[in-house]
Parts: structure tokens; C-alpha cells; sequence
């Protein structure tokens, strides 16, 4: 990363909507086990292997470098002032030592912000649990990662063997800074280019590349900015027809009767979870088996993405119904949706969303899981169009917006609107699929990785999940004013998922006269 990288406007987005309440870094909560005859120091080797694997993931050594006046969003830079010290350290837990008191450290730590100063990023070791367990909390700025990023950052630290592989050094060399007179010539030769070429209007849209001074001064700063603006006007002028066509399917789809009755499961009920929240978290994680769930999906009809939230559903109902507060209309969830190519492992967001009724007002765990197979299919079909929209939205740049962006989100932290307005959703469900194959750091075994993601005014609880080998590693993170143990809520998961597979179990009398 010699050359500062400018962050796109939905990476950029999760600095401006930070506040000391509402931090915007995401993590996980692994769990190791030693070597039966490990004799050294795990802390002292894991930080070791990850020093000399950080050229694999430049990321880990980029700092922010801001515009002046935070007119334009900030750059990614190398940090030369990086120092391993500052960012992995080696944490203690109190007796008795035990995952559950891990969690409660974790929901801690997660509320603290990371430093701007420096990467954004910072792992904590924990040794010395019970069965001869490592802890490694890591938590990472959400402008710099998603979930399908950080899947792909996990296989590129981690080893498939007990024996760490070899990497090879970094290379040498630092690409020379463009002088302001071979930005003008490139310049030059870029609109020849574009003038010249056959008449290809989509094509030459896509492809157009400016030059860039890459530097951090004013001057170059609006430079910069002019040259992205005439980028972004030749490629919002190629994809008129896309967009077109989505509006239209979108247009199309409201105006269907079906279709309003879809956008109104979508409208989602105030709760108990939808509040300001505090900045205290609670944390807690469970597994579950992921073939078994895939079978369940397979019965069904649906997807593993529909049991999810089919789990998700049946635990915040039992939690509402103990307090006496469930609203008799379904509560709903926002489902992120990667739009990550296979195979891409840049270290940015490639995200959009979806809202989806989680059937919450039926008793039934099979008749909840059918209704959300249904939901989801609508809220995909609703959501479609829109996918083509997304890259010319998600990297909109306007001098001035990072600073107006950011006096909007202390604004609405402040005020406790989310008090008040209704809720877009009602909670956060996401799955992000994992490695199939063991994995180990520093000869250590990686037995579970739970997610640690984001709570936020208005949408206090977030579930996230994890495939990993064969189970499906859940982690819940929520505003503590709001649940004060979400433990609690964590433990009804396991109950939620035996009901599911009781209720698509065949009948007793079946089983015994395929025995007999």
C-alpha cells in the first residue's frame, strides 16, 4: 500500500456513523486448544506467525489518513510508524476461567473504540482456561472489513495443518510518487484513449481510469475529487439502461397488488429491542451442528439462511413472550446480502440488505419455518432489482458530506430518535459462510469462532453466524441497557433448534414399521 487508497462511501459510512455509544468494529471470539505436549509460549508464537504473514494482508498495517476539514472521505496509507505491540496483546481471565466469563470480557471490550491513530485493529489473548483452551478476541474497524472479507482474511492468517506453512518474505521496492507533470500527461493519454477507441459507450464507462495525485494537500485533495466526479459522470452516463431497467422492475413490483402485500409484512412493530442503546454490550455464543441444519433447510424446501432465521425467530419470540411483550404483527429482520464475486478477498465492503418478515407471531416451529421460506422468496424477489443499483450508490463522493454525515449521526445518537421513530427492523440477523477444514494458528487448533458484530440504536440485538467444519457457530451482541444477559436469550437456542427438527421428524409408528 505505498500509494494512499481512498475508501469508498459505504466503507467510509461506518466512520462517520460512529459514535462513543455506537462503535462500528467488528470481531470474533475464537477458541483454541494447545498441544497436549505444547511446552512453549502461545502468546510470544502467535504473534510471532502474524508478523510475518502481515504483507499478506496490507490492510493490517493502514492507517487513516484524513482530508483537511474532512472534506473528502479519508485515505488508506501504510503506517510507518507501525508497531506489533500496539495492536496483540496478552489478556488474563479471572478464576474461574471459563468461556462464559470470556463472553463477559468480550461484550466489554467490545464497547471500546478503537484508536484512529493507528490501524484498526487489535487481538487479545487469553490463556490459561480450562482444557488447555486459548481465547483470542479480535476485533477490526468495519470500514476496513465485512463478513465475507474477513472469511477470506481468516484463510489467509491461518494454517490447514498443526505445522505452520512457510511464507515467503515481502519484496522490496517502493513505487515511485507521480510528479504533477506525468499526472497531466497521463491525463492526456486517458482521453485520447477514450476518444479513440472503437464506440463502445459501456465498455470505455467501465473501464475509464483517471490519474490521481494520491496525496493528502488540498490541492490535490480537489484535484483528486474533479477526476473521480468526471469518472463517476461517464460511468453513471454508461449505466443509464441498468438503471433504468431497475427502477422500472422496482416501479413494476410496488405497483403489483402481491407485491404491496409483501412491503407490508416488511413494516416492522416497536419493541422492547428497538430502543437507544447504552454503550455497554453483552455477549454470549452456542453452536449447532451444520449438517444437521442443512438437512433441516433440505426437508423444508428452503435454505440454511431460512433456518437461521427460523432459530433467530423462535428465540427473540420465547424472549418476549417471558416479559409479556410480543406485538401480535411478526417482528422483522435485516438480512445483510454479500455481493462479493467468489473468489474476491479485498479487504472493503460489498454489501446491500434486505428486510424479511421472521414470522414471529406463529407458535408452530413448522409452520414459522414455511412462512419464512415464503417471506424470504418475496423479500429477495423485492430486493433484486436493486442489486444492480448498488455500486453507483455505494461509492457516491461530494466534498463536504463526510462532515455533514458525521454532525447527522452525533445528532441522532443524541436526540433518541430511535425512541421514537419507528424501527427499520427489529433486529440484525446475518450468516456468513466459514472454512469446511480444520484450521490452526501457531500449531494451536481453532475449535469455534463466533462472530462479535454490530449493535445499534434502534436495532439493539444482532445475531450473527459462522460455518465452520461442521457446526455453526452463533454469536448474539447487544446493548446491555437494553439486555442486560443475553446469555439468557443465547441459551433458548439450542431448545429452538431441537423443536425444529422434533417437528420435521417422522411419526413414531413410521420409524418402527420401516424397523420391523
Amino acid at each position: 500500500m505505498a500509494d494512499g487508497k481512498k475508501l469508498s462511501s459505504l466503507d467510509a459510512s461506518f466512520l462517520y456513523l460512529e459514535t462513543p455509544e455506537m462503535p462500528m468494529h467488528v470481531g470474533s471470539m475464537a477458541i483454541f486448544r494447545l498441544p497436549e505436549d505444547y511446552k512453549g509460549d502461545f502468546f510470544e508464537d502467535f504473534k510471532a506467525m502474524i508478523v510475518s504473514r502481515l504483507h499478506i494482508a496490507p490492510i493490517l498495517k493502514a492507517r487513516l489518513e484524513k482530508a483537511p476539514l474532512d472534506i473528502d472521505h479519508p485515505s488508506w496509507v501504510e503506517d510507518d510508524q507501525f508497531d506489533i505491540d500496539r495492536h496483540i496483546f496478552r489478556a488474563s481471565l479471572p478464576q474461574p476461567r471459563d468461556r462464559a466469563t470470556l463472553e463477559r470480557i468480550v461484550g466489554w471490550m467490545h464497547a471500546k473504540l478503537l484508536n484512529r491513530a493507528r490501524p484498526l485493529w487489535e487481538f487479545y489473548v487469553f490463556e490459561g482456561m480450562k482444557d488447555n483452551e486459548v481465547g483470542l478476541y479480535s476485533k477490526m474497524h468495519h470500514a476496513a472489513i465485512d463478513g465475507g472479507a474477513g472469511a477470506a482474511l481468516t484463510n489467509m492468517i491461518y494454517d490447514i495443518s498443526p505445522i505452520p506453512r512457510k511464507v515467503d518474505p515481502p519484496t522490496r521496492g517502493a513505487k515511485p510518487g507521480q510528479e504533477p507533470r506525468d499526472i497531466a500527461a497521463n491525463l492526456v493519454d486517458s482521453y485520447q484513449q477514450l476518444f479513440t477507441q472503437p464506440l463502445d459507450a459501456s465498455a470505455a464507462a467501465k473501464n475509464l481510469q483517471l490519474p490521481r495525485t494520491g496525496k493528502s494537500d488540498i490541492g490535490s485533495i480537489l484535484f483528486d475529487n474533479a477526476m473521480y466526479q468526471i469518472e463517476s459522470a461517464v460511468r453513471f452516463a454508461g449505466n443509464i439502461p441498468t438503471m433504468v431497467k431497475s427502477v422500472s422492475d422496482v416501479l413494476g413490483k410496488i405497483s403489483d397488488p402481491k407485491s404491496r402485500e409483501s412491503l407490508a409484512s416488511m413494516v416492522s412493530p416497536p419493541t422492547m429491542l428497538n430502543k437507544t442503546i447504552s454503550s455497554e454490550r453483552s455477549f454470549a455464543g452456542v453452536s449447532i451442528s451444520l449438517s444437521r441444519s442443512k438437512a433441516l433447510a433440505k426437508q423444508a424446501g428452503g435454505k440454511l439462511n431460512d433456518v437461521v432465521l427460523a432459530l433467530a425467530s423462535g428465540v427473540v419470540r420465547r424472549y418476549l413472550q417471558q416479559y409479556g411483550t410480543l406485538p401480535a404483527k411478526s417482528l422483522t429482520a435485516a438480512v445483510p446480502i454479500s455481493l462479493r464475486e467468489e473468489g474476491n478477498t479485498e479487504a472493503n465492503n460489498q454489501v446491500f440488505g434486505m428486510i424479511c418478515s421472521i414470522a414471529t407471531n406463529v407458535d408452530d416451529p413448522k409452520a414459522r419455518l414455511e412462512a419464512i421460506i415464503a417471506q424470504s422468496t418475496k423479500s429477495k424477489e423485492m430486493s433484486h432489482p436493486l442489486r444492480a443499483l448498488m455500486p453507483q450508490i455505494s461509492n457516491i463522493s461530494m466534498l463536504g458530506a463526510p462532515m455533514m454525515v458525521q454532525v447527522l449521526a452525533l445528532l441522532y445518537s443524541r436526540s433518541n430518535l430511535s425512541d421514537v421513530l419507528p424501527p427499520a427492523a427489529n433486529i440484525t440477523v446475518s450468516n456468513v459462510p466459514g472454512p469446511r477444514q480444520t484450521l490452526y494458528a501457531a500449531g494451536a487448533e481453532l475449535l469455534h469462532i463466533f462472530p462479535v458484530s454490530i449493535s445499534t440504536h434502534g436495532q439493539a440485538l444482532n445475531i450473527t453466524v459462522q460455518s465452520y467444519r461442521d457446526q455453526l457457530d452463533f454469536g448474539f451482541i447487544v446493548g446491555a441497557n437494553i439486555i442486560p444477559h443475553v446469555q439468557v436469550m443465547c441459551d433458548m437456542l439450542p431448545e429452538e433448534f431441537a423443536a425444529l427438527e422434533a417437528a420435521y421428524a417422522p411419526p413414531a409408528a413410521d420409524i418402527k414399521g420401516a424397523a420391523e
